[in-house]
């Protein structure tokens, strides 16, 4: 191989680590501020909410959302999602302790989820790749500059 296009394969590479960088960077740090972080605000909200023992009427992990729970509030069946983020792998029938909004019933999370739960685990987990793929592509706009500016 010539030195041209050994060249020409180590600035594609960088240009390619500087993208693929970027864009991982903004995803993450778009699912960590946008759709993580409220669904742990979420559940939190729910710290002093009435708690009441609750039937699972789904099987599979909640992390995803997608639950349901079966419960009386005020008089009424009321049957409510989880929100995304909750923990646990469940099976139907099974009873869980649940807290809800006197207002709002159907605002619903696991009891043991009022903290934050698995969202706010993810929410600084993805916060935390999101700034190491943005130094990653800081790293290598540096590095594009550099040989830049040798090569002149």
């Amino acid at each position: 191989m010539t030195a041209v296009s050994n060249e020409v394969r180590g600035t594609l590479g960088a240009r390619a680590s500087l993208w693929f960088s970027l864009v991982l960077a903004l995803l993450l740090g778009a699912l960590s501020g946008l759709v993580l972080y409220p669904a742990a605000q979420h559940l939190r909200s729910l710290d002093d909410g009435r708690t009441v023992r609750a039937t699972m009427r789904t099987n599979g992990p909640c992390m995803t959302g997608g639950c349901l729970v079966r419960f009386e509030a005020e008089g009424r069946t009321v049957v409510a999602e989880l929100p995304v983020g909750s923990s646990g792998k469940v099976r139907a029938g099974d009873g869980v302790d649940v807290r809800y909004r006197a207002d709002a019933p159907r605002t619903v999370a696991r009891a043991q989820d009022t903290g934050g739960g698995g969202a706010m685990v993810f929410t600084v987990a993805s916060g935390a790749a999101a700034l190491v793929f943005a130094f990653l592509a800081a790293w290598s706009a540096f590095l594009l500059w550099r040989r830049r500016r040798l090569a002149e």
